[in-house]
């Protein structure tokens, strides 16, 4: 097939797109050499959103568009596309990534830690890097990452701790939230681009894989938790917060996990799941004092990624059905573990849904594209919000990008023996 020239142009950027991922942390230092706060800084800071790289490009490409087809062309191709999962993603962090939602999950962790036969602080160690990732089935990716990370800072990460154990923290942090979210079909990025259009449900995702993934954490945190014993002996009491807020009461907690459950039950249909995000906001402003502000930037950042996503990966097809189409499952997923760690899972899922594929081979697409997805800092759109909690524990030169692949490399190879030699059920 002979690509037309808005697909080779749609092809190039996204490659450019790519290259941009890279690039970042070079932005983040050109920022720094500007007065603070100038336009000079703002923009090269926004240049260095991982999130927005994506959708830069995606307006580019829809400039190139016009340049083709007139000032109506863009807006054609635009209503051609569905938005609907940038829209729930946008719209499921923000409300999950709540203080009554956050404290619930703080809550579950210090509960089951409590109840483990291990010494206290091993216990809780254990328990937050197994639970944490796995209750992101439930209240998504982000925000899962972003309260394992603060009890990890809190308890873990100001005390004396080696480097060593830190990066080998970091890396099993990364890898448990990527291969953690897969029990359910709606929480994690690289399973929502294709869970609707491969007819996906809960069910399917915990016998395919959430059950493997929920064994791959057990395994990966209890081996970690012992590889690092001598360090997680001694007296142990939970940190409380700083700056302490007031708590918010039981009601408010479960008005929060009720409007959690209208979104995912309504998450093929945009235009109901919005109204119900706008009432959430209401509810919210209503019980302030119980709250912290709603986090929508972040999260409309995520959705702002995948809908650039969207954007230019709707434009592949052309050369990746014929490579995808080659491929064997295994190295087709083997293939999809490695190139997650260079691009981004939901990327690499969301292109794989673009063509034909035989029921082996979309497991394989999948599993390897959770399962690469704590590699690097890009390779999951929540692993920056973790990156950004942590960062600065590692002292004025930050977190390694290889100390951080050499971290992850044991649970990476944990959850690639379960996703390999379990069966589905």
């Amino acid at each position: 097939m002979n690509p037309t020239a808005i697909q080779i142009a749609a092809t190039a950027i996204f490659a450019i797109a790519i290259i941009h991922t890279f690039l970042v942390s070079k932005f983040a230092h050109i920022a720094h050499k500007y007065p603070h706060d100038s336009m000079g800084q703002n923009f090269w800071h926004f240049m260095a959103e991982v999130e927005a790289v994506f959708g830069i490009w995606a307006a580019v490409f829809l400039a190139f568009i016009m340049t083709q087809g007139g000032f109506g062309a863009p807006v054609t191709y635009l209503e051609s596309l569905n938005f609907t999962e940038p829209g729930f993603v946008f719209v499921i962090m923000a409300m999950a990534g709540t203080r009554p939602v956050i404290k619930l999950a703080e809550k579950i962790i210090v509960f089951i830690s409590q109840l483990i036969p291990l010494p206290r602080k091993m216990a809780f160690y254990f328990t937050a890097l197994v639970m944490g990732p796995i209750l992101g089935s439930f209240i998504t990716e982000p925000a899962a990452m972003t309260v394992t990370a603060i009890i990890l800072l809190k308890n873990f990460y100001t005390k004396d701790m080696s480097t060593k154990f830190k990066y080998a923290t970091i890396g099993l942090l990364f890898v448990n939230v990527s291969i953690g979210g897969t029990l359910t079909h709606f929480a994690a990025p690289p399973v929502l681009m294709v869970a609707s259009k491969w007819g996906w449900g809960m069910g399917h995702m915990f016998f395919n894989f959430g059950y493997k993934a929920a064994i791959s954490c057990l395994i990966s945190a209890l081996a970690i938790s012992f590889m690092f014993k001598n360090e997680l002996q001694g007296d142990f009491k939970l940190q409380a917060e700083t700056n302490e807020k007031i708590l918010p009461p039981w009601w408010i907690t479960l008005m929060h996990v009720l409007f959690l459950g209208l979104v995912v039950l309504t998450a093929h249909h945009m235009v109901v799941f919005l109204g119900i995000f706008l009432f959430f906001l209401g509810f919210t402003t209503i019980t302030k004092q119980f709250q912290d502000e709603v986090q929508v930037k972040s999260s409309l950042m995520v959705g702002f990624f995948l809908a650039g996503l969207i954007v230019l990966g709707s434009e592949q097809k052309w050369w990746l059905q014929p490579l995808i189409s080659s491929l064997s499952d295994q190295v087709l997923y083997f293939g999809a573990t490695a190139l997650t760690g260079i691009t981004d899972n939901a990327a690499l899922t969301y292109l794989g849904s673009l063509v034909e594929l035989t029921e082996s081979a979309k497991y394989f697409l999948v599993a390897g594209a959770v399962t690469g997805g704590g590699l690097t800092v890009i390779a999951n759109a929540p692993n920056p919000a973790g990156y950004g909690i942590l960062k600065d524990s590692f002292g004025a030169e930050g977190i390694s990008p290889l100390g951080l692949l050499k971290g992850a490399l044991f649970p990476t190879f944990i959850a690639i023996l379960c996703f390999e030699l379990l069966p589905s059920l």
